[in-house]
């Protein structure tokens, strides 16, 4: 019931917020209810209560109690999926399924997002209720966000598909290679239409930072499969991008050779009108202010927001910065213990990585494994210029993608071991 329950959340929560997560809810509640016990008893799960407590503790201790409060279900939710389906993620089979229902949403996703730009299309009132939100011509206009809220949400959701699905791409090709079957082929067309679509669709995004995370995860696979000559490509489409962008020597001759969508976008003047206020250097100095004022307890979860309308008198929702967010509204302590609980995951992961140089043989779960932390690395860089915890649909997945690399590089070892 877990599985199918979880399965069926994940594949409808990009289209409709309301009936994927109430079907992750039932997941979350059954595998709680199952594994409560052994949730309990895990020692590394001891951290993920005290960060828990001290969520609370702080929301106590809130500038704005009522503020913070409502800010505890960004996390609190996430720490219970993080908890709970590490218990669940500890075969390399659950990995491959749990990543292939997530590049299957690509797809409708980013043909509804081709539509939404070209032809205006825009869901009905009815199916806005169930909240399947299409915007014609996307939020912001003429950027493309198909069913999420707004452009840069759909890029991560879009980054995190493109990177899983060039994972499944390069080991469904690799399988097909060896023993050549017909249903490879169909796996193959699959995957092409997906990682295609996510690739497409998160360039429409008009995204900098996304643009930036998806070269880097393309150069790391490059890296890992000993691809150089895509790193050289790279590098070389990199150096033109910023030439034509910022260096002034031959600066008009690149600019006829670079597309305008790609150099006016980083210089910012396809967005030239941008105030103070709103640019991320000033709200990060804001942050960073409330984090020198109240270092231990920080001003309670969704305190940022108050705190900077009152200063700067304009309303803004977080400081576009994950790490300088909770440092400013939970204090130091508290964001330690966070970025710890989570360098821990990623250390354990990476140990288990070490061995690949040495090999000739790229074994499939070692690539997927890869695969899971290169995508979830794009999640925590994409969260220093912005956050992705305020909308439900990216935030569960970030957790998911937590739970599962969790599961196969601590709760594993310590199954087999025990």
């Amino acid at each position: 019931m877990v599985e199918n329950c979880l399965k069926f959340g994940l594949f409808l929560l990009p289209f409709s917020a309301d009936l994927g997560v109430a079907s992750l809810v039932i997941a979350l509640f059954v595998q709680w209810k199952q594994q409560y016990p052994k949730i309990i008893a895990h020692r590394p799960y001891r951290g993920l209560g005290l960060l828990s407590l001290w969520l609370i503790l702080t929301t106590l201790f809130a500038v704005q109690p009522i503020q913070a409060l409502e800010g505890l279900p960004n996390l609190l939710p996430g720490i219970a999926v993080w908890a709970a389906f590490s218990l669940f993620f500890t075969s390399f089979s659950r990995l491959y399924s749990l990543a292939w229902w997530l590049v299957l949403t690509a797809i409708p996703l980013s043909g509804l997002g081709f539509l939404q730009l070209i032809w205006g299309w825009e869901s009905p009132l009815f199916l806005r209720a169930i909240g399947i939100k299409l915007v014609a011509y996307g939020n912001p206009d003429g950027r493309m966000s198909s069913l999420l809220m707004y452009a840069n949400i759909l890029s991560i959701y879009l980054l995190i598909t493109f990177l899983l699905g060039m994972g499944l791409w390069i080991h469904t090709y690799r399988l097909w290679q060896k023993k050549k079957e017909t249903g490879s082929l169909g796996k193959l067309a699959i995957l092409t239409l997906g990682v295609l679509g996510s690739g497409i669709g998160l360039i429409l995004t008009n995204s900098r930072s996304v643009w930036g995370l998806a070269l880097l995860g393309v150069m790391a696979f490059a890296l890992y499969l000993r691809w150089y000559w895509i790193l050289g490509i790279a590098v070389i489409a990199v150096g033109a991008v910023c030439w034509s962008a910022w260096i002034p020597w031959g600066q008009e001759t690149m600019r006829q050779i670079v597309p305008a969508y790609f150099w006016a976008r980083l210089t910012d003047e396809l967005y030239d009108d941008r105030y103070v206020t709103a640019l991320r250097t000033t709200q990060w100095s804001v942050a960073w202010d409330m984090m020198l004022q109240r270092p231990w307890f920080g001003w309670g979860l969704r305190n940022f927001t108050p705190v900077y309308q009152e200063r700067m008198n304009v309303w803004m929702g977080h400081p576009h910065n994950l790490f300088l967010m909770l440092l400013a509204e939970i204090g130091i302590p508290g964001t330690l213990l966070f970025c710890g609980l989570v360098a821990q995951v990623l250390f354990k992961g990476s140990q288990q990585l070490i061995p690949w140089p040495n090999k000739k043989e790229i074994d499939p779960d070692h690539l997927l494994l890869f695969t899971y932390l290169v995508t979830f690395s794009g999640c925590i860089l994409f969260n220093i210029f912005d956050v992705t915890i305020f909308d439900i649909r990216v935030n569960l997945l970030g957790w998911f993608l937590l739970a599962a690399i969790t599961g196969i590089v601590i709760v594993k070892p310590q199954q087999v071991m025990g």
